[in-house]
């Protein structure tokens, strides 16, 4: 933990932020999933959908209702990332119900495997929560399984969808690099960890940190999240039997 005299000031602005982004992201995905649920060929599917959509609303309670026991305005505290979220859905809007289940699985998976890696650094409370709304459970097996399923009946849509996650995972990576600037979350994990409780990464960052460069702690440990990130993602697209 920071011995900074604004060390718990600084700690209290940082979990704002952090389950400010995240009550709005479960927002957005409930508003998603119910929206796209139209796509579905089947009334099944559109069920499966429409229960995916009151889980990620469940989620959203669970982290307002945090923000709430903290003294915090869960619509303050989500209003500063609606208009970068808003735009990263106005750019990766699905053309079919295929791209709707990628873009649901990649996007609840990379947002789970972010919230989980900066779980390490919050406290125990936190990082339970996070754990509790970020775990992989019924919604990330249903979202699989239905796009295994869908390769199965057309394996011609392996290239497509794809494409298609590859571009969905640059467009989180740039949209989480972009908000962990803009809302200085990467800052408020330095200030919360020693570098000897940093990944081997972000403490080499921070023994460089210097005016005028851009390999500071924050710069590493956001590097290393993002390769992480990847790779997981790599390993979920070669599960489905896609290239990563």
């Amino acid at each position: 933990m920071s011995t900074s005299p604004d060390g718990p000031a600084r700690h209290h602005r940082f979990l704002r932020d952090l389950l400010g982004a995240m009550a709005y992201g479960e927002l957005s995905a409930f508003e998603r999933l119910s929206s796209d649920a139209r796509y579905s060929p089947t009334l099944k599917d559109r069920a499966v959908l429409g229960r995916l959509a009151v889980v990620e609303f469940g989620h959203f309670e669970l982290v307002c209702a945090k923000l709430a026991g903290m003294g915090v305005d869960p619509e303050d505290a989500m209003l500063p990332f609606q208009p970068s979220v808003d735009h990263f859905h106005e750019r990766t809007r699905p053309a079919d119900w295929y791209e709707s289940l990628m873009k649901a699985y990649v996007i609840d998976t990379v947002s789970a495997d972010f919230c989980r890696a900066v779980s390490g650094y919050v406290d125990a409370d936190t990082a339970g929560l996070i754990e509790q709304v970020q775990a992989p459970g019924d919604a990330t097996a249903v979202l699989r399984d239905r796009l295994k399923a869908a390769l199965a009946d057309d394996p011609r849509l392996a290239s497509r969808v794809a494409l298609w996650a590859r571009r969905l995972l640059g467009e989180a990576l740039t949209q989480a690099q972009r908000i962990s600037t803009e809302h200085a979350f990467l800052a408020g994990l330095t200030g919360m960890a020693d570098a000897a409780a940093l990944p081997p990464a972000a403490a080499e960052g921070a023994a460089a940190d210097r005016p005028g460069q851009t390999t500071g702690p924050g710069h590493a440990l956001s590097a290393g999240i993002a390769a992480e990130l990847a790779a997981a993602h790599a390993r979920r697209m070669s599960e489905l039997g896609l290239a990563g």
